[in-house]
């Protein structure tokens, strides 16, 4: 009776080894986190890239401030203050304000507002012919001698936004820049 308890049990034993089922299932287990991990990349890869251009948009938003609430009522230079009192008061609540209205919500921060007096060269590019403390050049033959052009007054706006990644223990997108900083142009005359 032994024998033959012993043989039922080794030709169950071979029947299970010759015995697939399961085996696609177990496979799948082992593979998924391989499978997983390009996936939460490409989530946070979106996310990172959909947050740079809501960055750029609210940096764009907050220099078209300096327009609708200064060049528009005359207070040009917006960033000069005049006598004591900023030529253009409220401007800089206002900018953060319009920042930090767009999608990121107030994550997102005015690092620098400059303004100056802008030409193009040669090579049509934007360069700085003098700062909006000091009276306005004539023209812009400083920096094209072939330039009869007056030069524009520009304000640059630069925001930040601190990103962080979704999965970061898996992530590519951990090891992008951040925070991320955008900057925005608008010419004021």
């Amino acid at each position: 009776m032994m024998m033959r308890s012993i043989g039922a049990l080794i030709s169950a034993w071979r029947h299970y080894r010759r015995s697939s089922r399961g085996a696609a299932a177990a496979e799948f287990a082992i593979m998924l986190p391989l499978l997983t991990i390009p996936v939460l990349n490409a989530i946070d890869l979106g996310v990172y890239a959909y947050d740079r251009m809501e960055l750029n948009l609210a940096a764009q938003v907050a220099a078209q401030q300096a327009w609708v609430l200064c060049a528009v009522n005359g207070k040009v230079p917006a960033t000069v203050t005049v006598n004591g009192k900023a030529n253009c008061p409220g401007f800089g609540a206002a900018e953060t304000s319009a920042a930090q209205s767009m999608t990121l919500g107030s994550s997102v921060t005015i690092t620098s507002t400059t303004e100056n007096y802008y030409c193009l060269n040669s090579s049509n590019q934007l360069v700085v012919v003098g700062p909006v403390t000091s009276p306005e050049p004539a023209d812009c033959t400083s920096a094209n001698p072939k330039s009869t052009d007056a030069p524009g007054d520009y304000v640059l706006v630069t925001a930040s936004y601190s990103y962080s990644p979704l999965f970061a223990q898996v992530s590519v997108a951990s090891k992008l820049t951040t925070p991320i900083t955008q900057t925005a142009w608008m010419r004021l005359n």
